[in-house]
């Protein structure tokens, strides 16, 4: 049996540095908490975690990671959508700090999913997994 890390990695960030400064991504806000002044219709990815676990056998991280992907209309909010879990899709072999992301799959891909706080946004949801270890 292996041991458990005392401390998992702030996933959120990870993503967020993963997909931030991409040419992809030019004119988007990607964070954890919405800018100020968020309606719904800037072009904006919101990255959270939405659970996931420690899979001891494995010896990896395995979180399950949301993005909202925020855009002016809906067509802008889908290509977003797409590019951001795009770039996700392909940061296998990323490191961050003590971690390596080995894996990343897709959960559900982009879905349009209104947003009732915000009446007039355009969001698509979209759910992947990533698999890290300690190196």
């Amino acid at each position: 049996m292996s041991q458990v890390p005392s401390a998992f990695p702030d996933v959120e960030a990870i993503v967020v540095e993963l997909l931030t400064n991409r040419p992809e991504l030019t004119g988007a806000t990607v964070d954890e908490s919405p800018p100020a002044g968020f309606n719904g219709t800037q072009r904006v990815v919101l990255v959270n975690r939405r659970g996931g676990a420690w899979i001891d056998d494995l010896h990896v991280e395995r979180p399950v990671i949301e993005l909202e992907v925020y855009g002016p209309d809906k067509t802008a909010a889908h290509v977003l959508a797409n590019a951001a879990r795009s770039v996700l899709l392909r940061s296998r072999g990323a490191v961050h700090g003590t971690w390596l992301v080995t894996d990343v799959s897709e959960a559900d891909g982009p879905r349009w999913l209104p947003d009732y706080v915000h009446p007039a946004a355009n969001r698509y949801v979209c759910v992947l997994h990533l698999t890290m270890r300690t190196r």
